[in-house]
């Protein structure tokens, strides 16, 4: 039997009840937390599942910027040699619960593909249950048949983020820590500049989170309508564009539904010369 899936998120005892479905895919797409010693990694993974090299494999190599995305062209073929169909439902998963994971079902969205679903709490939660789990191994499945069909409102560059620091009906919304955000911590790279994007606020995306999970819906809402209270589009940034993708998951929880994510996010940003920047 094969599904369809109208929700951003599911959790994981819907996993495991559609777990033998012919057309799933559970994606492991774990990558270590920049900002953290704590080891991400783990030598289990959810039975079955497939990685997602979201470092070395889905993201530009010749890119200036960590995590850049990856042209449709080149995201289509690395999915379809993953096994992806374009009747494929996708679950992406991480081991810090909801961590990188977003980050994929963004790229997927990205690319037109809306089969796609976050499991809340990721392995964390899996292992909880004891649902089936297995040592980490490479599953090579039979090359897949999905076709990109690009959707480039869900993505800004430096260019486009610049040209709208004084949009009234844009909202720039930092996902890292309010220190990073004010400068009172750190940058995690050295050679990037401390502060934020003029006009944008700090929308930390911890705040989204409790334990490794995402916030009931409801409670999402209300804190979306707070930062942004008549529904102007969004335009999410971070360090890097992994955590930007956590607020996107949760604004499109929250029906906010005009988003995007800025690909090279504040690493770009404070790395450049020409662009204005706030303390």
């Amino acid at each position: 039997m094969k599904i369809k899936i109208d929700t951003p998120l599911v959790t994981v005892d819907w996993l495991k009840h559609h777990f033998n479905y012919e057309n799933l895919i559970v994606l492991d797409c774990t990558i270590p937390k920049v900002t953290s010693k704590l080891k991400s990694t783990s030598d289990m993974q959810i039975l079955g599942a497939v990685y997602f090299d979201i470092k070395n494999t889905f993201s530009d190599q010749n890119a200036n910027f960590p995590n850049t995305v990856l042209n449709p062209k080149e995201f289509e073929k690395k999915a379809q040699e993953l096994g992806i169909n374009n009747d494929s439902i996708v679950v992406c998963y991480d081991n810090l619960g909801v961590y990188s994971s977003p980050r994929v079902w963004w790229n997927f969205k990205l690319m037109g593909f809306d089969n796609v679903a976050v499991l809340n709490g990721g392995f964390p939660k899996w292992k909880t249950k004891n649902y089936p789990t297995e040592p980490k191994q490479q599953h090579k499945l039979t090359k897949g048949n999905f076709v990109v069909k690009y959707s480039p409102t869900k993505i800004k560059y430096t260019d486009n983020v610049l040209s709208q620091l004084k949009d009234n009906h844009i909202i720039i919304a930092d996902a890292r820590s309010k220190g990073r955000f004010y400068s009172t911590e750190p940058e995690p790279r050295v050679d990037v500049k401390s502060g934020h994007i003029p006009n944008s606020k700090s929308f930390p995306y911890t705040s989204v989170l409790k334990e490794g999970v995402l916030k009931p819906k409801e409670e999402l809402k209300l804190m979306f309508q707070k930062i942004n209270p008549d529904y102007k589009e969004f335009i999410f940034t971070c360090g890097t564009g992994i955590t930007a993708s956590i607020l996107a998951l949760a604004a499109e929880l929250s029906e906010f539904k005009k988003y995007a994510v800025y690909d090279g996010s504040w690493t770009e940003w404070g790395s450049s010369k020409n662009v204005p920047i706030e303390i």
